[in-house]
């Protein structure tokens, strides 16, 4: 008789294959043991935790904390999988309040290290500890303990060491660990937390914080004057959704989303749907690919929200999705609306960062972890920051004074005062010295300019605004020098009329073409055409399909044409544009089409303006809304404060 070789023997595997096996789901890393130890000592109404790592946490993780503590009967049962004292029937899983609750965590990682107990419970007058490696476990034995537990984690992966060499360096892993604390602290700001890294103190935040006292100082108190404050109490919905949280300016925005940090009900999350409505409410301010600082702190009923899809429970599945994207955006767009959202013309410069007005302050090159990465600031003396100055702006020489601004002004107005008696309504800067024998810049008089601009139809009286190099718009306002991209805010100007119109459900005027413009696209581009046509003709454009790659457009908006926008061209780059994929009907590709056509109207670099266009575009600025920048993300407008104009100025 043949036998079947090739199939195997149906087993029971080993508990220690099992727990290693929840361990390759669960204890990916040291970050993962940290994750896991902390979130049942926060369970354990912990007041203090404290943090130990040795090797990056490879060596040792040891987490302490002065929580409830556990029986010497429960030492054993807690090492044993799916023990837990958290959910006891199959209905808790609808109302999960605790971070943990699943039982596996502790066995797993027992299973992939050496791994000690000690604890003593609340009421109690003695400790006990337990020791397990492997699938070995000792008899629980009294031990001296204050109230509360302390698990120590050793050599991790010592028993599977195809896990361990996959493991990064010292210093990253360590890196990671921090983290996780971080977040973790950030979300518990009553819990005090403390972590030290083969002896050296690298956190220690005492308990009994408001969530913004604790926020800011895991970010960086010099961040201070450059984080919103988000409130979301249900007054858009009634289903108990609660926000509150810190979002940056714009001009704060990272290069990756590290810097943004979102918990729901004291769980770290990653989730989907509050990275798109965060994205969402940015829309326009910072440049795609960039990412907002943010912590957003969400509170829900346990009712609403299933956390119990996920062993690292990193991600959950809300009860309704919508309201929570609904929440987070509006409660973010408030914020923002409401702020001056303009940066400061320094933070604009290569490598330049600054916390306070007293010294320079410049980025570190070595972040505290030694990875090389900048995670803080570090004061600077004034002699570093004028040689920093120096490095951004070769030729400013030692000083910056007035005479050398004078001397760098003079040939530059000479070319203004001729443009200007040439009717290209630029402005030159005076640099005479008044009577106080200070140098004060200032447009030089034009006698009908006020007149001009008082009666300008819906058109308030701003301060005099002059034109540089037919493409930048300066004035000033109580705060200091504001500086402009022309064509930049128009755009932005252009882009908030054409959506009000949309909103409001006006047509778009359009020209119709008496030959119809022909358009060479894709076979898929053809196929969106029908698609897209609703919101297509909303904004003046009709498409006819006049072949299986051919396009003939028959009208287009009065807008482009009289800016002699060539119809092919534009049709041919909105394809391009919409073929990322957004759905016909959404935001997205209703902005994208706007911000086109924004783009296309607005005002060139290189357009001279006269003084009625400058001060119209000047005075719309505060009269649209998200006016700091253009819908691609880039700034509008950058101001010198007063103070800092004084400091560059050696008057601080």
């Amino acid at each position: 008789m043949q036998t079947d070789t090739g199939r195997g023997v149906i087993r029971r595997l080993s508990s220690l294959l099992v727990n290693q096996i929840a361990a390759g789901e669960v204890i990916e890393r040291p970050a993962s043991v940290v994750k896991e130890l902390v979130e049942n000592a926060l369970d354990a109404e912990s007041t203090r935790i404290q943090v130990d790592l040795e090797g990056g946490g490879v060596e040792l993780v040891r987490v302490a904390d002065d929580g409830k503590g556990i029986h010497p009967e429960e030492l054993t049962l807690a090492l044993a999988p799916h023990a837990t004292s958290k959910i006891s029937v199959a209905e808790d899983l609808d109302r999960i309040a605790t971070m943990g609750f699943r039982g596996e965590a502790v066995a797993s990682i027992a299973s992939v290290s050496r791994l000690k107990i000690r604890s003593r419970a609340r009421g109690t007058d003695a400790g006990a500890e337990v020791e397990a490696a492997g699938d070995e476990v000792s008899p629980v034995r009294p031990a001296s303990s204050p109230v509360g537990t302390t698990v120590e984690c050793r050599n991790l992966f010592f028993n599977t060491p195809a896990r361990r060499k996959f493991l990064r360096t010292t210093q990253t892993e360590q890196g990671r660990c921090l983290d996780w604390v971080r977040d973790l602290a950030m979300a518990h700001p009553a819990v005090g937390f403390r972590v030290t890294a083969d002896g050296n103190a690298k956190l220690d935040v005492p308990p009994n914080q408001s969530p913004r006292q604790r926020a800011l100082a895991l970010l960086g108190t010099e961040l201070e004057e450059q984080l919103l404050e988000v409130h979301h109490d249900g007054q858009f919905d009634d289903r108990g959704i609660t926000i509150w949280g810190l979002v940056g300016l714009p001009s704060i925005a990272r290069a990756t989303a590290r810097a943004q940090h979102v918990f729901l009900n004291g769980r770290v999350l990653r989730d989907k749907t509050v990275q798109h409505a965060l994205r969402e409410a940015y829309r326009g301010l910072i440049e795609p690919g960039r990412y907002p600082t943010a912590v957003l702190m969400l509170e829900v009923p346990a009712s609403a929200v299933d956390v119990n899809v996920h062993p690292a429970k990193l991600e959950v599945r809300f009860r309704d999705q919508s309201m929570v994207h609904s929440a987070v955006l509006r409660s973010v767009r408030e914020a923002l609306r409401g702020a001056d959202l303009t940066p400061s013309a320094l933070d604009k410069l290569p490598g330049f960062n600054r916390s306070g007005l007293g010294s320079g302050i410049l980025p570190s090159r070595v972040g505290d972890d030694g990875t090389g990465e900048s995670r803080s600031v570090r004061e600077v003396s004034p002699e570093e920051f004028a040689e920093h100055f120096r490095r951004v702006l070769p030729g400013a020489g030692d000083r910056l004074n007035f005479e050398k601004l004078r001397e760098a002004l003079d040939p530059v107005n000479a070319e203004l005062k001729a443009r200007d008696e040439r009717g290209e309504g630029v402005v030159p800067v005076r640099t005479e010295p008044e009577a106080s024998g200070e140098y004060e810049a200032k447009p030089i008089e034009r006698g009908s300019l006020g007149h001009e601009l008082a009666s300008m139809p819906g058109v308030r009286a701003v301060e005099r605004v002059m034109q540089i190099h037919r493409s930048y718009l300066v004035t000033q306002d109580e705060r200091g020098l504001v500086i402009m991209d022309q064509h930049a805010l128009h755009e932005r100007v252009m882009f908030e009329k054409l959506l009000a119109r949309v909103e409001a459900h006006e047509q778009l005027e359009s020209q119709q073409l008496l030959t119809p413009a022909v358009v060479n696209v894709s076979r898929e581009q053809a196929d969106r055409a029908g698609e897209l046509g609703p919101l297509l003709e909303r904004l003046g454009i009709e498409l006819d399909l006049l072949g299986p790659t051919i396009i003939g457009v028959r009208s287009f908006p009065s807008l482009l044409y009289s800016r002699k926008v060539e119809p092919e061209a534009f049709v041919g780059e909105l394809f391009e544009r919409l073929e990322r994929g957004f759905a016909p009907e959404s935001e997205e590709a209703l902005h994208e089409v706007l911000d086109m056509m924004a783009c296309k109207a607005a005002v060139k670099a290189g357009d001279p303006l006269g003084p009625d266009e400058m001060a119209e575009i000047v005075s719309m600025r505060e009269r649209v809304e998200r006016s700091g920048s253009c819908p691609h993300g880039r700034p509008t407008t950058v101001r010198l404060t007063i103070p800092e104009l004084e400091k560059l100025f050696d008057r601080r």
